[in-house]
């Protein structure tokens, strides 16, 4: 067969690779061993749903080294490769997310482990070696396949002879430098001491030929025996004081193709109504496509250490999608096929179970290591939001003691339970405002008032917020209120009484005001929210101005024309309302101007564009050339 070349995609990534300097090389050997022990996982998963169980000794996986040739083999029992799965398994790096792969190529540090990252397993042989060949047999198939590769002239596939199924692994090692020793990957302390730090848990015998000395004097000899490295315990089986938390992350790193630790691992044993080990992560980061249709949740599923799925998306709910990990049940069918995965009765006993789980763990976190929540939150606490959001609040008893919201109280996060601990006495609202940033909500009119009255206000900067809130609808009996909407009650029964004694006073002036504005506002009047402001914008109780927004940015728009109404508030302490007074008494035309002027610079204040810049422009020039007169 005539040489292939690498898709060009693909040639690229593997030049990047194989050409950057990497901290630790020695990955590859984990990556291919995890690679033959998925090999044997499917075709043990295969026999036993064809009704026809392999026996469990011969499925291993065994390493050999021919010094001589500089060459190490890989060889599994696993389920194989045909000519198909070999050009579409190693003639592209598939699903590795190329754009963002680059860019992390571009940025990366001594500390990142960028195959890791990017799970391309297979390819990282190149890094150490210079020629690859790899011999494979599909179960149940007659033929077998060679793959041979030297990446600079691509690839090329023939047929071979095999005696059975499974796939061996040849990896011609690169020349030593005065950088890199390659040659130690083919020593037997060497292999020894990475197996057991990258894969110990691996549940199949990986084996080698290994050599020792016997006896003593001239009585010594060499022994040479096969040699099991790896104590094949799955880590979720053994007990939690006898695993350093090294394994833990090294497992983590090696399973799910993370560069870094994880921040939190949860293993649990559960007994009653069904029986599982479970062994979850909470990354320490957020997936490079965690936000893209390319990321998949779910859990790894297996039933008595057999693996059945590698994405079981019904164990994890959406709002903990982040979490990774697998669940190992005594109590599921080993034939238990996908399609009939939500239809299990015992699996949703151990999704309710790991949802509980999870909640529990991250609420100690959160009671118990306030700064790792913080960082937990920056990178997840979207999710948990969209969580209430989702399902018309299904979900709210559940998350709502989790959110965190920045306050004005010092400006840091808080918790609704902290904030409603600070709350002054007789306080019957939660106060709350929203923005695009903490800077800006800070400075609204609105919240000036609200502050000078010793009230705490959270500030929603993320689109989802103010949903949130609407579906939670209230927190320990207190409902949520946003300071730019409806009447806030802060003022004093005197207070009141000044407001309406103006409001009737300048009725006429208002009214004016209200009928040069026309269909732009539903109603002008004196505000009892500004202390110092001039202006503001404030709706009705419902549909809110950030609503409004987060609706017209969607995909579609705002299909259905929602929106805020819009009342104009003139603050009737501030000397802009003096002026209006004085001015409606002389010129009463000349106030229609002046209408405008307020109502664009209302809308700027709340972050609205104005809708006639050009006008707005004009008439403030207006203003100063009449002003100078």
């Amino acid at each position: 067969m005539s040489k292939k070349q690498f898709q060009a995609e693909s040639k690229r990534l593997l030049d990047l690779m194989i050409n950057s300097i990497y901290t630790h090389k020695e990955i590859f050997l984990r990556e291919l061993i995890s690679n033959a022990s998925d090999a044997i996982d499917k075709y043990n998963y295969l026999s036993l749903n064809e009704q026809n169980p392999v026996n469990r000794d011969d499925l291993k996986i065994s390493i050999s080294v021919d010094k001589d040739n500089r060459a190490m083999t890989i060889t599994d029992t696993g389920i194989g490769m045909n000519e198909a799965e070999l050009e579409e398994n190693l003639g592209t790096i598939a699903h590795s997310g190329s754009l963002a792969f680059k860019e992390k190529m571009d940025k990366k540090d001594d500390d990142t482990d960028i195959i890791g990252q990017f799970g391309v397993g297979f390819y990282s042989a190149f890094m150490v070696a210079k020629e690859v060949v790899v011999e494979s047999k599909r179960y149940n198939e007659d033929k077998a396949y060679r793959w041979h590769s030297n990446v600079q002239d691509g690839y090329e596939i023939t047929e071979c002879e095999k005696a059975s199924n499974g796939t061996s692994i040849t990896l011609f090692l690169k020349d030593d430098s005065e950088e890199e020793n390659y040659s130690k990957f083919l020593e037997q302390y060497e292999i020894e001491h990475l197996i057991k730090k990258y894969s110990d848990y691996i549940r199949y015998p990986i084996t080698m030929m290994v050599s020792r000395e016997e006896g003593e004097g001239e009585e010594k000899h060499l022994v040479v025996e096969e040699k099991t490295l790896n104590s094949m315990v799955p880590l979720w089986k053994r007990k939690k004081s006898e695993i350093s938390e090294e394994e833990y992350n090294e497992f983590y790193k090696t399973k799910f193709n993370d560069y870094a630790d994880p921040m939190k691992v949860i293993h649990t044993h559960v007994e009653g109504a069904v029986e599982f080990d479970a062994l979850m992560y909470i990354p320490s980061h957020t997936p490079f496509n965690y936000y893209s249709s390319d990321y998949e949740k779910g859990l790894q599923l297996y039933s008595r250490g057999v693996f059945i799925m590698d994405k079981a998306s019904d164990l994890i709910p959406e709002h903990f999608r982040f979490v990774k990990g697998l669940v190992d049940s005594q109590d599921l069918s080993l034939n238990i096929s996908r399609e009939m995965l939500q239809h299990d009765r015992q699996l949703k006993v151990i999704a309710n179970r790991i949802e509980k789980k999870i909640q529990t763990e991250l609420a100690n976190m959160l009671k118990n290591d306030r700064e790792k929540y913080e960082e937990f939150w920056k990178n997840f606490g979207l999710q948990l939001k969209y969580g209430v959001y989702n399902d018309y609040g299904a979900h709210k008893e559940l998350l709502q003691d989790l959110l965190l919201f920045t306050s004005s109280h010092e400006m840091k996060l808080t918790t609704l339970d902290e904030y409603v601990s600070r709350m002054k006495e007789g306080q019957d609202v939660i106060y709350y405002a929203s923005g695009d940033t903490l800077e800006k909500i800070d400075k609204l009119p609105s919240a000036e008032l609200v502050k000078d009255k010793g009230y705490e206000i959270l500030y929603l900067t993320d689109n989802v917020d103010e949903f949130a809130l609407q579906v939670m609808m209230n927190y320990k009996e207190k409902a949520f209120k946003n300071i730019t909407q409806g009447d806030l009650n802060l003022e004093t029964e005197e207070e009141k009484k000044a407001v309406e004694e103006k409001k009737e006073a300048n009725k006429d002036l208002l009214e004016t005001l209200k009928e040069a504005l026309g269909d732009k506002v539903s109603d002008v009047i004196l505000s009892t929210r500004l202390k110092s402001h001039p202006v503001c914008l404030s709706t009705d109780e419902g549909m809110s101005f950030e609503m409004e927004r987060v609706l017209s940015q969607m995909p579609n728009g705002n299909p259905y024309g929602l929106k805020a109404t819009r009342i104009l508030e003139i603050n009737p302490n501030h000397a802009i309302f003096n002026a209006l007074q004085t001015l409606f008494d002389k010129d009463k035309e000349a106030v229609k101007k002046y209408a405008d002027l307020l109502y664009n610079q209302a809308m700027l204040i709340e972050g609205f564009e104005v809708e006639d810049p050009i006008a707005f422009s004009n008439a403030i020039c207006d203003l100063m050339v009449e002003a100078s007169k």
